[in-house]
């Protein structure tokens, strides 16, 4: 039987003292207070009180991590799944507050809808949303757990809205450690709750990164 619902849950921070744009770039992994948020995740999913069956991520190194704690308190096997890793970006490896004043990378801004610096919304969200559609009918009952980034879970959130995707990323509403739940009724989703279970306060990196 397919699942019951689906969390979308972003890492923990990640140690990144010169608050560059790490992307997909390897080696970015969680700070020890990035190791607590993932763990308020888990247990407030936990929590909840409702079975969960299977536990996907994306394969990078914060989101395994992330997915550490469910994988224990859960007694499941992450399972990697690159249709939920982050979107690709020009700007990868760079600190934006310094990029975006070269004017070089000024074409790269030009435009904001699609967007010209990155892989587009509309990809991120119809690649999120097959994994998402996939891991429901997969599941055997219970919830499924899909430990993911900041943008595929906002881009997804605009999407199941019917929202137009172009957005200020300074403005999502995504938490880290948060998790977004959706449910779906036939072949539509929607979204259930949000939940931001893990205390950010003195965190260094909270940034659309």
């Amino acid at each position: 039987m397919p699942a019951e619902r689906l969390h979308l849950v972003r890492h923990g921070e990640v140690f990144n003292p010169l608050r560059v744009l790490y992307e997909r770039i390897p080696g970015f992994r969680l700070s020890d207070d990035g190791r607590r948020m993932a763990r308020a995740a888990a247990e407030h999913v936990r929590g909840l009180d409702r079975p969960v069956s299977s536990l996907v991520c994306s394969p990078l190194e914060r989101t395994r991590e992330s997915a550490e704690p469910f994988a224990e308190l859960f007694d499941l096997e992450p399972v990697p799944d690159e249709r939920v890793i982050e979107p690709w970006n020009s700007f990868a490896g760079k600190r934006m507050s310094r990029a975006v004043l070269v004017p070089g990378n000024w074409w790269l801004l030009r435009n904001p809808s699609r967007p010209s610096w990155g892989e587009p919304y509309r990809q991120v969200a119809d690649r999120v949303g097959a994994a998402m559609d996939d891991a429901w009918d997969a599941a055997d009952g219970g919830d499924v757990v899909v430990v993911t980034h900041q943008a595929p879970i906002w881009i997804t959130h605009l999407s199941v809205a019917g929202l137009p995707l172009r957005h200020d990323p300074r403005t999502r509403r995504c938490a880290l450690s948060s998790v977004t739940s959706f449910e779906r009724k036939g072949d539509v989703w929607r979204e259930v709750d949000y939940a931001e279970p893990a205390p950010t306060t003195g965190a260094v990196d909270v940034g659309a990164v």
